[in-house]
């Protein structure tokens, strides 16, 4: 067993992943006016959250663990904390779903212009300049090739890295 599991514990198969707060209000985002079920995350507990949940292989199961102190565990609703946790968290994923589509949309597009471009420096080189031995014109010749080969970088930095 990795020694990063044995930091948390156990129970059944789910590993838990724990807050300790002080309050229910400690769990949210203090700027964002929406009741606790639509509120967004503290970011400090959507990073550990998150940070915790990648420690792990995606067919671990996990358990969220919140520790109140005594006076506050009556005053919380366990219900909507929960539902307000799955929200959050399927809010961040429909988003990051989207931001997804439309970066893959955007790849397309460039793509599309970048071969375009990239046709159009090849056809004039060969057209214009193939049997060109000048000096001046091949410089031209291959500067129309480099051109073309450089609007593909946007695309393929989309699809390789993006």
């Amino acid at each position: 067993m990795p020694e990063h599991i044995s930091r948390y514990r156990r129970e059944g198969d789910a590993v838990l992943i724990e807050i300790i707060v002080d309050t229910v209000r400690q769990l949210y985002a203090t700027l964002d006016p929406a009741p606790f079920r639509d509120k967004d995350l503290d970011s400090d507990a959507e990073t550990y959250i998150v940070a915790s949940a990648r420690e792990f292989p995606l067919s671990t199961p996990l358990r969220l663990v919140i520790h109140l102190p005594p006076d506050q565990i009556a005053a919380a609703d366990a219900a909507n904390i929960a539902r307000s946790v799955h929200g959050y968290f399927d809010y961040r994923l429909w988003a990051t779903r989207a931001e997804l589509a439309t970066l893959i949309r955007n790849g397309w597009i460039s793509l599309a212009i970048g071969l375009s471009f990239l046709f159009v420096c090849i056809t004039i080189r060969e057209v214009f300049f193939a049997d060109r031995s000048e000096t001046l014109m091949r410089i031209v010749a291959e500067s129309l090739l480099i051109f073309g080969w450089v609007a593909m970088w946007h695309p393929l930095q989309i699809f390789l890295y993006g």
